[in-house]
């Protein structure tokens, strides 16, 4: 992500500041009225598609004139079938049921007192995000259907693009009577420094970073306001003598199939050392005819000269493309063991038949979630359930795992007295 340099231009603090007016009236407002809002977005983002796609048009060839990585370009190009999804995303947000105001009964009950609590917004949300202009909308989708603010702060490569996706979103806020506030955007050109934004904790309550690692590890050293880290890809499986060719197959190629971003893709393949070296050449080619580059660890490529040595740092690191390195382990406690070092930690994978393995791995697994014999593979809108997720994350701390609706939601407790002192 490019970062402007520091300066004093109060444009971050403006945003944060009218974001911060916005989210108290926003926060107050019926369900049925962020719903519409939510929809009012949707059909104007559906409006705007040829100015966005001009936009980023803009984006894309600025990028390449300064040789913008692969990666990030892959990440920064819209389609028509991109928008189309998000919309469709928004259109969901708008139908479903509101999160807030959900009364849950409280662990304790005061003498002479009735306590409760339910869920509420938590204020003005920054969302500081590298290319993926689409997940801009998505954010803001999230926000304002519980009840937040949101700021958008976009790489430079994605200026374009997020200027017109955010004008969309505005004009569908300030249609349904909600103020412009509910949705800022923090540009470069308006000076605005990614420290300015993320220092603002006076008006700021939390900030969601989306990216490579380098972008989350920059925004978590520097913000002075809650950060909810986001994960990506560095996800691990171990492949138990108990589990089939065939499934760890399927669960690799399956976990890579998320589009535009690889969130819980399969990278790394921990083998049992007793491992039939025959099911491995089958495993690989298999892979390399699907476009997948194959590493492996001195023990493998000892082995078999023809895989590519894997770097040390490499085991810790994500590759966010095609490649799958594997390493020999001597058996399930050994690859819990490397997993809780070495992954990202927000998705690992087991196969085998074994149900003894499986809750072993399940419960030794220091991750956010764990998947037994199925494929990790992400899904911003799944068919099945009443949520959408932006991203993953692998903190123990504000919200662990998907970062959904309720991720954007906070606790208030209701003691209720009778009168009696």
């Amino acid at each position: 992500m490019t970062v402007a340099a520091l300066d004093d231009y109060p444009e971050p603090m403006k945003s944060a500041s009218s974001a911060f007016q916005a989210s108290l009236k926003l926060g107050t407002t019926k369900g049925i009225d962020r719903s519409r809002a939510v929809l009012a977005m949707a059909q104007a983002l559906e409006q705007s598609f040829d100015d966005i796609l001009e936009a980023n048009t803009l984006d894309l060839e600025a990028s390449r004139e300064m040789a913008v990585p692969e990666l990030i370009l892959d990440w920064l190009k819209l389609t028509p079938t991109r928008l189309e999804t998000t919309v469709e995303i928004l259109q969901r947000l708008g139908e479903i049921s509101d999160p807030l105001r959900r009364v849950r009964n409280a662990d304790y009950q005061p003498e002479d007192s009735q306590s409760y609590s339910q869920l509420m917004p938590l204020g003005v949300i920054g969302f500081i995000y590298e290319a993926f202009p689409d997940l801009g909308a998505i954010a803001a989708g999230l926000c304002i259907k519980t009840g937040n603010s949101i700021i958008l702060k976009g790489s430079t490569e994605a200026s374009h693009s997020n200027a017109a996706i955010a004008q969309a979103l505005q004009s569908g806020i300030i249609e349904v009577g909600l103020p412009p506030g509910c949705v800022e955007l923090v540009t470069t050109e308006h000076g605005g420094s990614l420290r300015d934004l993320i220092t603002q904790d006076q008006y700021v309550n939390l900030v969601i970073p989306y990216g490579r690692s380098s972008l989350v590890q920059q925004v978590m050293r520097q913000a002075t306001c809650p950060v909810l880290k986001s994960a990506m890809g560095n996800c691990y499986l171990y492949w138990s003598l108990n589990g089939s060719l065939e499934m760890v197959r399927w669960m690799i190629l399956d976990s890579h199939e998320s589009e535009p971003d690889p969130v819980n893709a399969i990278e790394k393949v921990l083998i049992h050392r007793q491992a039939m070296p025959s099911s491995l050449a089958v495993l690989w080619n298999s892979l390399k005819e699907k476009g997948f580059e194959i590493k492996g660890d001195e023990e493998l490529v000892e082995a078999f000269p023809q895989l590519r040595l894997v770097k040390d740092e490499e085991w810790v690191n994500p590759y966010l493309t095609k490649t799958v390195a594997f390493k020999l382990v001597d058996g399930l406690e050994t690859a819990i063991a490397w997993i809780n070092r070495h992954s990202s930690g927000h998705a690992d994978s087991i196969a085998t038949e074994s149900y003894q393995e499986s809750r072993q791995f399940a419960l030794g697994v220091n991750s956010a979630s764990t998947y037994i014999n199925t494929s990790p593979r992400f899904s911003r809108n799944p068919s099945r359930g009443d949520t959408v997720f932006l991203g993953m994350s692998n903190q123990k701390g504000h919200r662990r795992g998907f970062i959904s609706l309720e991720t954007l939601t906070t606790v208030k407790h209701i003691i209720q007295g009778n009168g009696r002192f």
